[in-house]
């Protein structure tokens, strides 16, 4: 600014900004007092737009007066989220200049510039953009986002007459040649955003302007009604009071963080739930409410947009381009239009028929027979048959009966390969719990714990999807399988091939969560409570609701048998025990598939999805086995000679006596955990790797290390002989380097060869993004274990620049079973996962004079799940030993934790 331009404002931006400072001031503060208004965020929004409305004007003014250009051809319009008063705290202002087309641009530059200035340093983040109506009438695909900020428009200041043009011509000019284009590129743009959200609503912490469900579509919305050629559809009552929920909460983050933060994280949840703002978006109170309450009421707003968003769109689009929006549950096929008895299917939307049935969504027959056939093809309600039914529920539920015709329907929408689709449509319009009152305890419910993905209800529709996801691939054989984990499902799709009872699954699948509703510790017995209850209003038979009852009771005991040594015979034999028959295991096995699936994305990783096959094939092999001990042994002994021959025979050098000899003397001493865990590839490799070491006179300095890199998961493998800390000290290297370590093992043989293998996942994706990175973590890796470098000193150096704020704090505790394993003593230790802990536990093993066999590592967000096989001077670890080893862990994680 020139010293011209600063003589005339010195002293009118103090004012400005001290004027506005004050109205914002008294703005915060009438929202902060407005506990039992029901409009606190339309309030807050509406006077912020009407302060900024008197600032804007009464700079005009100033900069007019000083500047005649600005006195006729221009006109100052507010666009987007300030034209439509929807002005939150920290939000931009946006401004168009628009221009007669008399007036050139560069005649004007000047005061304009002056005129942003001075609305900056007043404090209001300006957005502004120079237009003239002819470009304004010109619509561009790569910028829709301009055209949508134009249906908001009004004028603030400046030419009226040029406003009222811009508005009732030019817009209207606009949007009636290009209104197809408009709204197919609006839902390209939906349609994108939504996939960055995974096309999902349900997020720990959600974005509540931009995630599905948040007010962007509820703006979304808004411009498709005045894009609409014919009138749009009245606006329910549930949207208007889920829209002015998240008014309300992004007005909240606006003042809590004092700037355009739109995220809902943990902390400010907490503090939501504290200052009641349920009560303000509900008109009723409800004293002590926690976050997780809290959060239920934002996924039910949540869930309210995203069914208007839905109906739309698809209400503003042809069917063909409606299916390619994930919200709109697009169809995987091609609808043929089949009639129904009261309904038929039109363009992938269910209707009542013309004729036929008058109340329709009156009989129950008709209207179970609606959700199958969403299960059955994926087509979507109308919006008159969904009104309808919502207007008949009374009705319905005093005609409703139960017994085998329930079950019939039920298990026709189970079965269906849209089953997931159906039973979210019945549970938004209350049909679900209208059949099943139980699941009533878990809708919206909320689980914080930072690893569930889900809300409870959706993480139960989301494991029947994962199941039906299964049955394409067994109905194609598993042909599907391409690798990075189809291999592994289409594996569990044969066994669901199998499967003779598949409903009962889907309906176990259903009812598993239910007894979450409850506040009580093992949800899974109170689940399997609440579910004889709806399994004796079916009227299944003994035998069905054994089945189903069984598998809901013990859906967790397959997941707890992932944490320990799967090829541990006793691990086997406490498992079969808990499981008894070939049917359940399979049943069991695909549950469990799909529940770890359903948690979040990535909670089944490759190795997980191993040992979950590997304990499904070790199990059904033990409760099918009919031969005795004896004979069990001498097989091995005939399958430890065929390894021997297979891994000769894969061997680069010539089948020979001496090869034989030096595989069997390599192999000596090794337990058969790790026969039955390497291929004979791998133990090949390893033989090789073995033999470069030479004999013990080369001391411990001799290494041989193999690193597999994959995006999905890295694997580095360790041979080496044995010494103090070995464990540990690749353990701490890789956590230096950020690496996530999934599972680990460790074998020694006769000879004291060491093979230690660790597969882990690459966090911050260091190696997957930087290709010499890899080159310099393997050298990194050696010199750790050569003694070059310290992991120590590495891992101290993260942990100064990794100071944060745990979102669930995870009380530690150890626990120790002797009879877990036949040869070693399980530790298991649940612990606040953070940088380093593998190390300090094993660190702390080592100097406990503790051998570890096997190490099992399992993270859920803020929760390590460490399992650890260890022996003492070769046995299993006594009482007294116990205890020293317990006090040692608890401080080595209380120092990791500083």
């Amino acid at each position: 600014m020139d010293e011209e331009d600063g003589s005339q404002n010195r002293g009118v931006v103090p004012n400005h900004r001290a004027r506005y400072d004050e109205q914002m001031n008294a703005i915060r503060a009438v929202f902060n007092t407005s506990t039992k208004r029901t409009n606190a965020g339309t309030a807050a929004v509406e006077a912020r737009a009407e302060v900024v409305d008197a600032l804007v004007t009464a700079a005009w003014d100033e900069v007019a007066a000083a500047d005649e250009s600005l006195r006729s051809g221009v006109a100052l319009v507010a666009v987007g989220g300030y034209g439509r008063r929807e002005l939150f705290p920290f939000s931009d202002v946006d401004l168009m200049f628009l221009l007669d087309v008399k007036v050139q641009e560069r005649a004007v530059k000047e005061p304009i510039r002056r005129l942003n200035q001075l609305l900056w340093d007043a404090g209001l983040r300006v957005s502004a953009m120079t237009r003239t109506r002819a470009e304004c009438e010109r619509f561009s695909a790569e910028n829709v986002e301009f055209t949508l900020a134009l249906l908001d428009a009004r004028l603030v200041a400046g030419e009226a007459t040029l406003g009222s043009k811009l508005m009732d011509r030019s817009v209207p000019k606009l949007v009636g040649r290009e209104r197809r284009k408009i709204v197919t590129r609006l839902l390209d743009v939906t349609r994108t955003r939504h996939a960055k959200y995974g096309g999902t609503l349900f997020h720990l912490e959600p974005n509540i302007k931009e995630c599905p469900g948040g007010l962007r579509d509820a703006h979304v919305c808004g411009w498709l009604a005045r894009l609409a050629e014919a009138a749009p559809s009245a606006v329910t009552p549930e949207f208007a009071e889920a829209r002015e929920f998240l008014l309300l909460v992004r007005t909240f983050l606006h003042f809590r963080h004092g700037r355009d933060d739109n995220t809902l994280d943990w902390q400010v949840q907490d503090e939501a739930a504290a200052a009641l703002l349920d009560a303000q978006a509900s008109g009723r109170q409800e004293p002590g409410a926690d976050a997780a309450y809290w959060m239920r009421l934002y996924f039910r707003h949540a869930r309210a947009v995203v069914r208007r968003v839905s109906q739309a769109l698809e209400d503003a689009l042809p069917a063909k381009a409606a299916r390619r929006m994930p919200l709109l549950a697009a169809l995987r096929g091609t609808v043929v239009e089949s009639p129904y008895e009261g309904f038929e299917i039109r363009s992938n939307r269910i209707v009542f028929e013309e004729k036929g049935l008058a109340d329709g969504a009156q009989n129950p027959e008709v209207m179970l027979a609606i959700f199958g056939a969403m299960a059955r093809t994926g087509a979507r309600l109308s919006r008159q048959v969904e009104l309808r039914v919502e207007h008949a529920l009374p009705l319905l539920s005093a005609s409703l009966e139960d017994g085998p015709g329930l079950w019939r329907h039920l298990e026709s929408i189970l079965t269906g390969p849209f089953a997931g689709h159906a039973l979210r449509a019945m549970h938004a319009l209350g049909v679900l719990e209208l059949l099943i009152p139980e699941f009533h305890g878990i809708d919206a419910l909320v689980i914080r714990d930072a690893y569930h993905r889900y809300t409870v209800d959706e993480h139960t529709f989301v494991v029947v999807d994962t199941l039906h996801g299964l049955r394409v691939k067994a109905g194609k054989g598993g042909a599907s399988a391409d690798g990075r984990g189809d291999l592994r499902a289409a594996q569990f799709a044969g066994v669901l091939r199998e499967l003779p009872h598949p409903a009962l699954l889907f309906l176990a699948a259903l009812l598993h969560d239910t007894g979450k509703g409850h506040a009580m510790p093992g949800h899974a017995v109170e689940s399997a409570r609440m579910a004889a209850s709806v399994l004796a209003r079916l009227e299944l038979d003994e035998y069905e609701t054994g089945l189903v009852l069984d598998l809901i009771r013990n859906h967790l005991e397959m997941s707890a048998a992932l944490r320990r040594d799967v090829f541990d015979s006793e691990t086997i034999r406490a498992f079969a025990a808990r499981v008894q028959t070939p049917e359940a295991l399979r049943m069991l096995t695909l549950f469990t598939y799909a529940d770890i699936c359903a948690v979040h994305p990535d909670a089944l990783t490759p190795w997980k999805a191993e040992n979950l096959w590997n304990l499904y094939i070790a199990t059904a092999n033990f409760l099918d086995r009919n031969v005795d001990e004896e004979r069990v042994a001498s097989a091995a002994e005939s399958q430890f000679r065929e390894i021997v021959q297979n891994i000769a025979a894969r061997h680069s050098r010539r089948l020979s006596a001496e090869l034989l000899g030096e595989i069997a003397v390599f192999l000596k001493g090794f337990p058969r955990r790790y026969l039955q865990t390497r291929t004979p590839e791998e133990i090949s490799t390893h033989v090789e790797m073995a033999a470069r070491l030479g004999g013990r006179g080369n001391g411990a300095a001799a290494i041989e290390l193999l690193f597999h890199f994959e995006v999905v998961g890295s694997e580095l493998t360790l041979v080496t002989r044995d010494r103090p800390l070995l464990f540990a000290s690749i353990a701490g290297a890789l956590a230096a380097w950020g690496m996530n370590i999934v599972t680990a093992d460790g074998f020694s043989n006769a000879d004291g060869v060491v093979v230690d293998s660790f597969r882990f996942t690459d966090t911050f994706r260091t190696l997957e993004m930087n290709d010499s990175e890899r080159t310099r973590f393997v050298e990194n890796i050696r010199g750790v274990m050569s003694g070059a470098a310290s992991a120590e000193l590495l891992l101290a150096a993260r942990r100064r620049g990794r100071r944060r704020v745990p979102k669930v704090r995870v009380e530690t505790r150890i626990d120790f079973d002797g009879g877990a394993s036949s040869q070693s003593t399980l530790v298991q230790v649940v612990a606040q996962d953070t940088p380093g802990l593998l190390h300090a536990l094993s660190l702390t093993l080592a100097r406990q004079n503790c051998n570890i066999e096997v190490a099992l590592i399992d993270t859920e967000g803020e929760m390590a799940i460490d399992v650890f096989y260890v022996k003492q001077g070769g046995l299993k670890l006594e009482a007294g030993q116990e205890g020293a080893l317990k006090r040692a862990l608890v401080e080595a994680i209380d120092e990791n934790a500083r």
